[in-house]
């Protein structure tokens, strides 16, 4: 047995047949640990299942638990490289009871299994247990036939474990291998202890007593079991050898490293040669997980591991980016027990190499100046801090790389004056957002992203983790508290939730907590671009900074929201190969249950056009292919022809969502500039159909669609209406649009014939209020006030009147149902020159309470709200008449 892989599975295997669900590895990012930079031990994921919050389906588990130690107190990334067994990423192999056996089994499944299955020679082992644990000491003695020689007891906090302060908590039993009086060190307990000649290859932690406030302990009542043996250790000691560095996976990694470099993998450089090959795994399988270099939080430190290592790259003579070619090497020796990392070598190969690309110009940069402005700098003196910090600020050089710089002459950084030029900064962006308006309502954000950071979205790997209240906010000021019934902002150390940006919608969701907390989060917003805020609603408990609290994005929501995105990229790639390259995109909406997209277009979208673009669209989807994404510099990712949001601001890495493949080429079909969550497949989205198309503005058009469910339901509800339509029609389904069409025409018919009729009869006498032409003055007027015909029709009817009296004046009021009244005044072309129907129309508009009225000498009409008064307004026109 010598392959680290054909190790790993023996050991769940060993499990497996003794009982143990095999479960998969918990991502590197803690779902339901606030407190946990990275996973760092086989137990994190099942920490609620040992304190009761969670039950799983299986008493018994087994893994192989990728872990990583480069932040907080367990922070290994300085000795990696220098020593044999300090890693940044390892593997935790371990077996877990939860309530089911206790220490005996846990004893004699270890021992079986190192000297039965692995074969470690009895003589080469030995025990630690803590000096109170009298029953782990008689069952080592009983079961592996110990010496008493070989079991040592141990009276320190390395031989107890606990989970906090309070909580579950217990002894320790330690196995050790001997290498052998060859290598340097002494037994566990001795004063050579630290040596390299016993190493602990495997931990019990036998969980048997609660810690509680003030000291005191209980026995649990269902006692558990929690292993841990790292892979590299055991690995390395089944492959004779007591340097983890040796074995055939880290050898694997670091011949390929001295194959792209020429340079001795064992000679005087073999330190850079292994700070490489740890940090590549590091990196890979926390890109993998959803970490991307950043400046803050997780992606700081990864970005820590990925220049340290790109740093050693330069030192053995590495003149073009080195770590992204290492990644196929790694996959092949880690992706099948790791299949994420399969899924993600593109992302990883890609971020790799930008990363290495930018910090090499960083590097450079920053050496020459360093350089220029150490000159004369011996032993003992300081560099300035003010320079440190131009190096941090202008040209993105870190101030532990210019310490190591420096550290080999002797020099140290007055870090200080480093940080009072800091701090100058902040007080200089602080005064830079005073102001009124939005700029005055987010100085609270400002000082609340200065004082507790970003926030790490956890978003596009998991809809539910645990987070840390770092701030609270109600009616724009910080607080101390929001208790029920309370309203208020929340801010997270980490969060699931999307801020709405880009178009996309902000999550919501549940918070819950100790103590029955219950929030309800209504909303979640981005401010400053990497605070996210919660807008919450607490239900029950009360939330204070530093509540721990169980986070879950509405899962149906999300799923939803993530089709409608998706179907914006297809649609817009769509519009741009029907209409034209001038398509681009002018804004957009997506929310849960619809999607809108705004584009450049001249003209209206045809039937046809449109048409088109959702039967390609929904093409896309029916092909069902991934959905990928990358990070890349935001110049090499439009250069590459990924689509931008014109006016949108990018900082200097983007992520690139790609989908499909392009039938004729071959390459992507739609890739764009986004930051916002994504189907996994293009099939995931389901269908997309297309509501309507409209004119937002001169050359911006819009269409409205759905997708999923929504599209499904939309559609079928039309259908049914179809249905009713032509059952109403006693028609066929394929009939109904002709036979609606003739029955609007002949509604068309109708109402001309209708309206004529009415203007004939309103002409033509029979009603009370009709009165013959006669003469005023030098003047024949016709005067009618009408009911049930359209102010609109007016008009004609006076011209029908200025037709039949030849020459003369004609006034018709007509009076609407709701009482308001219509005017119109007609003047035969021979009197124009005398009478003015605008003069005439306007002193009948006042006798119906309405002001002004317009047209021409021949033609004016006007209005008003009192139609009871429309004889009136004919005597007040007669009265006009009669006085020129």
């Amino acid at each position: 047995m010598s392959g680290v892989n054909e190790i790993r599975s023996t050991f769940l295997d060993y499990f497996a047949k003794n009982g143990h669900q095999v479960v998969e590895s918990s991502p590197l990012v803690p779902r339901n640990d606030p407190t946990l930079m990275f996973t760092n031990a086989g137990m994190v994921q099942f920490k609620n299942v040992f304190t009761g919050i969670e039950k799983r389906p299986y008493s018994r588990a087994a893994t192989s638990q990728k872990c990583v130690r480069a932040g907080g107190k367990h922070n290994d990334l300085d000795n990696v490289g220098y020593t044999a067994r300090h890693h940044t990423f390892f593997e935790m192999l371990g077996n877990f009871s939860f309530g089911d056996y206790f220490k005996a089994d846990a004893i004699e499944f270890a021992w079986t299994l190192i000297t039965r299955e692995f074969e470690l020679p009895v003589d080469k082992l030995m025990v630690t247990v803590f000096h109170e644990d009298d029953e782990a000491f008689s069952l080592w003695k009983r079961i592996a036939g110990l010496p008493d020689e070989k079991i040592v007891r141990i009276a320190t906090s390395d031989n107890f474990w606990q989970m906090g302060d309070t909580g579950p908590c217990g002894p320790c039993s330690e196995i050790f291998f001997d290498h052998g009086p060859h290598i340097p060190g002494g037994p566990p307990g001795s004063p050579d202890a630290d040596g390299d000649r016993f190493i602990e290859i495997w931990n019990l932690v036998f969980m048997q007593f609660e810690q509680l406030p003030g000291g005191d302990r209980i026995l649990l009542p269902r006692p558990s079991i929690d292993t841990g043996m790292g892979l590299e250790r055991i690995s390395a000691v089944l492959q004779g050898t007591h340097d983890n560095y040796e074995t055939d996976l880290m050898r694997a990694l670091t011949g390929a490293v001295a194959d792209l470099t020429n340079v001795d993998a064992d000679g005087p450089q073999r330190a850079s040669h292994r700070v490489i090959a740890d940090h590549l795994r590091a990196s890979t399988f926390l890109v993998a997980d959803g970490v991307l270099p950043s400046n803050e939080g997780r992606g700081y430190v990864l970005r820590r591991i990925m220049r340290r290592a790109m740093r050693h790259a330069q030192l053995l003579g590495a003149r073009d980016p080195l770590m992204y070619r290492l990644v196929p090497v790694l996959v092949r020796e880690m992706g099948r027990a790791y299949p994420e990392i399969v899924r993600a070598e593109a992302l990883v190969t890609e971020t790799l190499r930008l990363e290495e690309t930018r910090f090499r110009k960083t590097l450079e940069r920053g050496l020459t100046i360093l350089e220029a402005e150490s000159e004369g700098l011996g032993a003992g003196s300081k560099f300035s801090g003010e320079t440190a910090f131009k190096l941090y600020d202008t040209y993105g050089f870190p101030l532990d790389l210019t310490e190591d710089a420096l550290r080999a002459r002797g020099v140290e950084v007055d870090v200080p004056a480093f940080q009072t030029a800091m701090e100058r900064q902040r007080a200089e962006a602080r005064a830079s957002w005073a102001g009124s308006g939005e700029a005055a309502t987010d100085t609270v954000w400002f000082a609340v992203r200065e004082e507790v950071g970003a926030t790490e979205f956890l978003g596009y790997g998991t809809e539910n983790a645990e987070g840390a209240v770092t701030a609270l906010v109600a009616n724009g000021a910080r607080v101390e508290a929001l208790g029920a019934g309370e309203r208020g902002l929340v801010v997270l150390n980490q969060t699931p939730f999307y801020g709405e940006s880009g178009g996309q919608v902000g999550d919501t969701g549940i918070m819950t907590g100790d103590d029955g907390l219950a929030v309800r989060v209504l909303d979640t917003q981005k401010k400053l671009g990497d605070v996210f805020v919660h807008e919450v609603e607490v239900e029950s408990g009360t939330l204070t900074p530093g509540t721990a609290v169980v986070l879950a994005v509405d899962p149906s929501r999300r799923t939803q929201i993530r089709a409608n995105h998706s179907a914006t990229h297809l649609l817009h790639e769509a519009l741009r190969r029907v209409l034209g390259e001038h398509v681009a995109q002018k804004g957009s909406l997506v929310a849960p249950d619809r999607l809108r997209f705004d584009f450049s277009h001249p003209k209206p979208v045809e039937d046809g056009e449109l048409r088109a673009v959702e039967d390609i669209a929904n093409a896309m989807v029916l092909r069902n292919e991934p959905v990928e994404t990358r990070l890349m510099a935001v110049d090499d990712a439009i250069t590459s022809g990924a689509r931008a949001l014109f006016g949108e601001k990018y900082g200097e890495e983007v992520r690139v969502v790609s989908m499909g493949t392009d039938a004729g080429n071959g390459a992507p079909y739609s890739v764009e500039l986004c930051g916002g969550t994504h189907v996994a497949r293009t099939g995931d989205i389901g269908l997309v159909t297309v509501l309507s198309e409209s004119a937002v503005g001169a050359g911006v058009r819009r269409i409205e669609a759905m997708t999923a469910d929504a599209a499904r339901h939309h559609l079928n509800a039309e259908s049914r209406a179809l249905h009713g339509a032509a059952a109403l029609l006693k028609a066929p389904v394929a009939d109904v649009e002709a036979r609606v069409g003739a029955l609007v025409e002949e509604r068309r018919r109708l109402e001309r014939e209708l309206a004529d009729a009415k203007r004939r009869l309103a002409m033509g006498g029979g009603a009370a209020e009709e009165e013959p032409a006669r003469t005023v003055g030098a003047v024949k007027l016709l005067t009618r006030q009408v009911s049930g015909i359209d102010l609109k029709d007016l008009k004609s009817l006076a011209d029908e009147g200025k037709k039949r009296l030849g020459s003369g004046v004609v006034a018709i009021v007509a009076v609407t149902e709701e009482g308001r009244a219509g005017l119109v005044v007609g003047v035969t072309p021979d009197l124009t020159e005398r009478y003015d129907a605008v003069a005439l129309v306007r002193r009948g508009a006042e006798a119906l309470g309405g002001k002004g009225g317009g047209g021409r000498a021949d033609m004016a009409q006007a209005g008003g709200p009192d139609g009871a008064r429309a004889a009136e307004a004919l005597a007040a026109i007669e009265s006009a008449l009669a006085a020129v």
